[in-house]
């Protein structure tokens, strides 16, 4: 009897097994949304269709992996040789919101440009963008895996996108796609990325390289570059980070008016560089073979450029993290500053802790505007209905993020981060692809002398590298006078 009840009992296991196995959830179509607009640019009126919808990227046995999220806008009647640019922005984790609202999009919300004033509540400012390019290029906003509407289905798994080379390869994918469907592949191409959308801008340009299907891009354009990790990251032992943050915190400090005053932000600027390759660098390395009377003088020049206390840094043996300052430098009006833009300024509860305790107050006091602005703009103009959020950042990926360069079981993997020599070695490749390095002063997370210093090395070929700086930060282009200038040296990059 128990024989009996035991096979059953199996029968039924293997029957609910079986079932189990066979309960496939079906992947739908692809969601697409087709409006028309118009728009004035470079003082042609443009006519154009918003194509707001999913692409499904498939494996290598043409199994469906994940639906990835892009708004492109088409210029009506285009020819095939019409120029395409391909916008992203970075995290990783972050959807391409910012430049869509902030930059390149046909309408732009507006934040506070001096950076004076939180953004608020709705309802928010919401403009068209006058600086638009859509008479040179049509544009698409992708958002990676896991960002906007893009998220993983079928045979897919989160890591095989949230990683360095995993993310290159899926955004080549979605690039060649687009070109495919859109009859493209003889157009000029460019790229533009910001932040961590720079690295990978360099990768996926590298990515492009290869997989049987050779795409050339035109141009980079990389805003707040972030290609060599050791020169954006302040963190202890870090000699490189010192020296690259250096004349960004001379920069804010003359911006906060307690440095550098009665000189010109260019001036001051250049004389915190001289002092930093000519003096800050190889004391740096003298670490501890310095005399007192060297260390002396060094305080000195660096309260100068800093507007630190000179016995603070003293206690700081010379060298001042990047949040330490954020800190210390309004620590009298009992402020702290943004680390994406030091213009900005936060009222913590905390005066005396050693890093702002709130977040950034130059994301905290604009990300509510963005959001907004985005998620109605999809709803009302582009006419999108979705049936899951638009996730402007999703802090899962950076958690789960695999940033190795190397394939698994190298024996050796290079730190930090550094996709530079891509670059380098994809511009010697293709001796037609130009970059344009877009560097905010005031920009406390990817400096712009960071940008200086790695576009000097790695073979990277600098006659085909144009740089540009703004008084503004990270996102440059919230400041309008920087907003204007940016745009207009694109326009020229473009039209060059």
């Amino acid at each position: 009897m128990k024989k009996i009840v035991f096979l059953a009992v199996l029968f039924t296991c293997v029957l609910w097994s079986q079932d189990k196995k066979e309960v496939v959830k079906p992947i739908p179509e692809p969601k697409s949304f087709v409006t028309s607009h118009q728009i004035t640019a470079g003082g042609k009126l443009i006519k154009y269709k918003a194509i707001a919808g999913e692409t499904y990227l498939k494996n290598a046995k043409g199994e469906a992996t994940a639906a990835m999220w892009s708004v492109s806008y088409i210029k009506e009647g285009a020819d095939s040789r019409r120029p395409v640019t391909f916008v992203f922005n970075g995290g990783p984790g972050s959807a391409s919101v910012w430049l869509h609202m902030g930059l390149f999009g046909p309408k732009l919300v507006k934040v506070d440009s001096d950076a004076k004033q939180d953004d608020g509540a709705a309802p928010f400012a919401v403009v068209a963008n006058s600086k638009s390019l859509m008479d040179l290029t049509d544009l698409v906003f992708i958002d990676p895996v896991g960002t906007g509407y893009s998220q993983v289905i079928g045979k897919g798994k989160e890591k095989d996108f949230w990683g360095l080379n995993e993310d290159a390869a899926s955004v080549a994918q979605f690039i060649r796609l687009w070109i495919t469907q859109y009859k493209r592949w003889n157009a000029p191409k460019y790229m533009a990325g910001e932040s961590f959308g720079t690295t990978r801008a360099a990768a996926v340009t590298q990515a492009l390289e290869g997989s049987g299907q050779n795409v050339a891009m035109n141009g980079l354009i990389l805003i707040s570059q972030a290609l060599d990790y050791d020169g954006s990251t302040s963190i202890p032992n870090n000699i490189t980070s010192y020296l690259t943050y250096l004349p960004s915190m001379a920069a804010t400090a003359w911006y906060h008016k307690k440095a550098g005053q009665g000189k010109s932000l260019e001036a001051f600027v250049q004389e915190s560089r001289d002092f930093t390759y000519n003096e800050y660098a190889p004391a740096l390395y003298k670490g501890a073979l310095l005399t007192t009377s060297e260390r002396e003088t060094l305080a000195q020049k660096l309260a100068y450029f800093t507007g630190l206390d000179k016995a603070y840094i003293h206690r700081s043996d010379l060298r001042v993290l990047m949040p330490r300052f954020q800190k210390k430098l309004l620590e009298d009006q009992g402020m702290a500053i943004g680390r994406l833009d030091g213009r900005f300024m936060g009222d913590e509860i905390d005066d005396v802790a050693d890093r702002p305790t709130l977040g950034d107050p130059s994301s905290y006091q604009i990300g509510a505007a963005y959001t907004a602005a985005l998620n109605q703009y999809l709803l009302h103009d582009l006419k999108v209905d979705m049936d899951r959020p638009y996730l402007t950042s999703n802090g899962q990926i950076g958690q789960k993020w695999r940033w190795r360069t190397r394939p698994d079981g190298s024996y050796w993997e290079p730190t930090p981060v550094n996709v530079s020599d891509r670059l380098g070695e994809t511009m010697r490749r293709n001796t037609q692809m130009k970059v344009l390095v877009a560097s905010g002063y005031y920009d406390l997370i990817t400096p712009f002398f960071d940008a200086e210093y790695t576009f000097n090395r790695n073979g990277i070929v600098k006659e085909r590298v144009s740089m540009t700086y703004y008084e503004g930060g990270h996102m440059m282009y919230t400041h309008e006078p920087d907003f204007i200038k940016l745009a207009d040296d694109i326009r020229m990059f473009l039209e060059k």
